[in-house]
């Protein structure tokens, strides 16, 4: 920074910002730290008693805020991103279609160790709708070096929206009481609603007793039908009387888990036959608005095949507190956030 006479000030850039006071008119910034002065400005700047400026000494490997945190957004968006510019430097991230969000969180925490640099988004693994903002970037200074954004945009493909794949559900309901029409079913008409919500559909909805070849059989007869993802409800708890997972089991599924970190979703299973995911939903997903479906179902649909390492991740934050913020989990306001 330097100290200079206004008149040969054209061109070069404010230190800091300029107040300007006109009694009863007006009182505020008229030139703001970063601004590029221009000929016009010269007489405004003379009455505001300004003889001499301090500017910045620019260099050849100087750029600006706009430029740096436009290139930084450029590297770290990824498939599905869209960029708006918002100003003083500040660029929003937002998704260019309703999808799953992902985040590196690796390749972002290298991005942020560089001081100068801002990036803030929200929490992965949720759903997102097309042009919701997601994150936002900008740098802290209003010049950074060249190497710096250099280096930054080395780190490509931070974050990214994947659209979810249209599923065909069979769906497989458990339990004596149901099966001999002591209680109507409740269970289906709510999965339909959220399946469909995800863009799938519930192609086939059967009734199972209490009796593991007969869940079995319900879940091969399924997939035989065309269903490339089976839901089992009912059934999931360690009663004596509740053979749903051992039917599971039986029908051939390898059993990634049964058992969730997740209040609520506790008593939730998940097994694949082949390509084909099997989820055992527990009650819980009937009748909470939020629960182990929302955090597991989307990233099936999105084509992750779920691991045992993945369902234990979800304890830290997998409590929801049942707080009516937003609509949707991992908002970071109360609700379940991984």
């Amino acid at each position: 920074m330097k100290t200079i006479s206004v008149h040969e000030s054209v061109g070069t850039v404010l230190a800091h910002d300029l107040t300007q006071i006109i009694p009863g008119v007006f009182k505020g910034s008229r030139f703001a730290k970063g601004y590029l002065v221009k000929p016009e400005d010269i007489p405004v700047l003379l009455s505001m008693g300004k003889e001499h400026l301090y500017v910045m000494e620019l260099k050849d490997d100087d750029v600006h805020e706009d430029d740096a945190s436009w290139r930084i957004a450029l590297a770290a968006g990824g498939e599905n991103i869209e960029l708006n510019k918002k100003g003083e430097g500040k660029v929003e991230l937002t998704a260019a279609c309703d999808g799953l969000l992902k985040i590196n969180s690796n390749k972002l925490t290298d991005l942020i160790e560089q001081d100068e640099i801002m990036f803030a988004s929200i929490h992965q693994n949720q759903m997102v709708l097309k042009s919701q903002a997601v994150a936002g970037t900008r740098v802290i200074p209003l010049y950074v070096k060249k190497g710096m954004i250099e280096k930054a945009e080395q780190i490509q493909d931070i974050i990214s929206v994947v659209p979810l794949k249209s599923a065909k559900v069979g769906l497989v309901t458990t339990g004596s009481e149901i099966y001999y029409g002591r209680i109507k079913d409740a269970f289906g008409d709510v999965l339909r609603k959220k399946f469909a919500s995800l863009g799938s559909d519930v192609i086939k909805q059967v009734f199972a007793d209490d009796d593991e070849e007969m869940i079995a059989a319900s879940i091969q007869g399924l997939i035989e039908e065309g269903a490339d993802l089976i839901a089992v409800t009912g059934g999931m708890s360690v009663d004596p009387d509740d053979r749903t997972p051992a039917g599971i089991r039986r029908s051939g599924a390898n059993i990634i888990t049964y058992g969730a970190p997740v209040l609520p979703g506790a008593m939730f299973l998940l097994g694949y036959i082949g390509e084909i995911p099997i989820v055992g939903l527990p009650g819980c997903v009937m009748y909470h608005k939020i629960s182990i479906f929302d955090l597991i179902v989307p990233r099936i649909l999105a084509g992750e095949k779920i691991t045992r390492r993945d369902i234990k991740a979800l304890a830290q934050g997998g409590m929801c507190q049942g707080c009516e913020i937003c609509s949707y989990p991992n908002c970071g306001f109360g609700k379940i956030s991984i």
